[in-house]
């Protein structure tokens, strides 16, 4: 509230182990502006059946979808996820005494291998029910789509890269650029990168928004987790756009320069921070 943030919602309650020890983390929601509507997404049985998933899958966490009351764009539905993670889907129990060291290794690798793969399918899944649910959202109401959050997968390998589809086979030149266009959505960093490249010359600039900040780290390993894509009505270079991607930073002094007192609740993620401004 004192940051302004009148309006919130959570979807679902995360399960309390003790005291303040909390499993299974949900996905909530804060605005400046009115939220009219609020509901938790629901997976299309009949899809997920003919994907040969089970007809009673589900979101491993509740899809939030808000829709939300924008000066000069109108309603604009808000989607918050948080995708299935890497973790495998499979544990092994390492104090069962009936298994040599050998057997436990085995056993182990096995559910690795078989766990990480079940949890790639889980995520891919659950990304691909939520835009085909998207795309049939826009076709009724037209609303502008923001969807964000922390999708546990690079978008530009094989397993999630097609939440940026870019291409429509089959379809004519026109046909296929508008639709793509209007149903489709596009990276916040790709389109604040478009938008300065049009807009400046300065050389330094290009060279600070060719590499982008990590959102999460592992080892001795990063990568970007953490998203936030947008439709064309804040895409600089769509004729009818309203608004366009300005600034994209990523907050990660907790990560970087961690201080207990001040951070020892914080996200083990990279926060995405963007500034939408409206097109003169």
């Amino acid at each position: 509230m004192a940051q302004g943030y009148r309006y919130f919602e959570v979807i679902d309650q995360p399960h309390v182990i003790d005291d303040f020890i909390y499993q299974s983390p949900v996905v909530a929601i804060a605005s400046r502006y009115p939220i009219v509507d609020m509901v938790a997404v629901k997976t299309n049985a009949d899809l997920a059946e003919t994907l040969g998933l089970a007809n009673d899958f589900s979101f491993r966490r509740k899809v939030l979808r808000a829709t939300i009351e924008v000066p000069h764009i109108g309603y604009c539905d808000c989607y918050v996820v948080h995708l299935k993670s890497k973790r495998s889907m499979i544990e092994v129990d390492e104090k069962n005494n009936n298994f040599s060291a050998e057997k436990t290794i085995i056993e182990s690798l096995k559910a690795q291998v078989a766990g990480s793969w079940g949890s790639t399918i889980q995520r891919g899944s659950e990304a691909t029910l939520l835009l085909i649910d998207m795309i049939e959202r826009r076709e009724t109401t037209g609303y502008p789509m923001v969807l964000m959050g922390d999708f546990n997968n690079s978008l530009t390998d094989g397993v999630l890269n097609h939440i940026l589809t870019n291409t429509l086979r089959f379809v004519s030149t026109i046909d296929c650029n508008t639709y793509l266009a209007k149903y489709c959505l596009k990276d916040a960093w790709d389109l604040f990168a478009v938008t300065n490249e049009v807009t400046t010359a300065d050389e330094t600039l290009h060279k600070n928004i060719a590499t982008r900040t990590p959102t999460h780290y592992f080892g001795g390993g990063s990568s970007v987790l953490d998203y936030i894509l947008l439709s064309c009505e804040f895409d600089a270079s769509y004729h009818d756009s309203l608004y366009q991607v300005s600034a994209y930073e990523t907050y990660d002094r907790h990560l970087i320069n961690p201080i207990f007192d001040r951070d020892g609740e914080s996200s083990d993620h990279g926060i995405v921070l963007v500034t939408l401004t409206l097109r003169s």
